[in-house]
């Protein structure tokens, strides 16, 4: 929004300065993100910069690492296992989220902000006492070291930001829609899937999108749960980084970034095109 006409002296001042510093505090955040893009083209084996990197010189960049990382059998195993734990668990987190945001918006459901505060406590509750937990009760049943405690783990993780979206989504949502549907002899299963989860679909999508992200990117969780036939990539990195410093490490993280930049880019258009459903303009 540009300033209008008759804004004073102190006004122009605050709004050019107040953009300057959002600017360098969104420079202080992204920076050491940003930074491991070019680093990852290094030519030598360092995380630093060289001096013909510095020089622009172009013996100074190579694509090594990621020649490195995608013939190597270890690292797209871990990637492999990554991928897989992330979409099972985002299936089931979407399904139980979804689920539990459409009986917690009922008005009559007893204990609603107990049951929500529940549902939502993993978010808060930090990791490694999560983790040590998991791994206890798993290894009573003895399913650790297996993909399916690790991918129940992160159902566990990822449902709250399911069920957090879609309760938001469902804030706006016309329930005379369901009624007129029952009115009209739908069945409760034709109304669900006809009314209900087209016009929730927005929230369910950036939903599964973040519980994807989470399982993703969680590492101490799994380093309790996973044995060397389920080593992700995360758990990869962090070992790599502790017994053996390597570039390709840093062109996994460049992976990572472009990845997250295309799944941040997907929940703005989600978050636009839900704006303009509602009858908003998108901002």
């Amino acid at each position: 929004m540009s300033l209008p006409a008759y804004a004073s002296t102190g006004e122009r001042a605050w709004y050019y300065s107040y953009r300057v510093i959002c600017g360098l505090i969104f420079l202080f955040l992204m920076f050491p993100i940003i930074v491991i893009v070019p680093l990852s083209f290094n030519a030598q084996p360092y995380f630093t910069f060289t001096r013909e990197m510095l020089s622009l010189n172009p013996e100074g960049f190579s694509t090594r690492w990621y020649n490195a990382l995608f013939n190597s059998s270890r690292w797209m195993a871990a990637i492999q296992n990554s991928f897989f734990i992330a979409i099972c668990s985002t299936l089931i987190a979407t399904t139980l989220g979804t689920l539990a945001a459409l009986g917690l918006s009922r008005p009559h459901m007893p204990a609603r902000a107990f049951i929500t505060a529940f549902l939502i406590s993993p978010m808060v509750v930090p990791l490694i006492i999560t983790g040590a937990a998991l791994f206890s009760f798993y290894a009573r049943l003895n399913l650790t070291e297996s993909f399916v405690s690790i991918i129940l783990a992160h159902v566990v993780l990822g449902t709250p930001f399911v069920v957090i979206t879609v309760t938001a989504a469902l804030s706006g949502f016309d329930q005379s829609l369901i009624r007129a549907a029952q009115n009209l002899g739908a069945s409760q299963t034709t109304t669900f899937f006809k009314i209900i989860l087209p016009l929730l679909l927005p929230g369910v999508i950036s939903g599964a999108l973040f519980a994807f992200i989470t399982s993703l990117d969680e590492v101490v969780v799994v380093l309790f749960l996973a044995g060397p036939a389920q080593e992700p990539m995360t758990v990869r990195m962090f070992s790599g980084l502790r017994e053996n410093i390597n570039p390709t490490i840093l062109a996994v993280a460049s992976v990572l970034v472009f990845m997250s930049i295309i799944l941040l880019t997907t929940l703005e258009l989600i978050r636009r095109r839900q704006e303009r459903m509602r009858g908003m303009s998108p901002g």
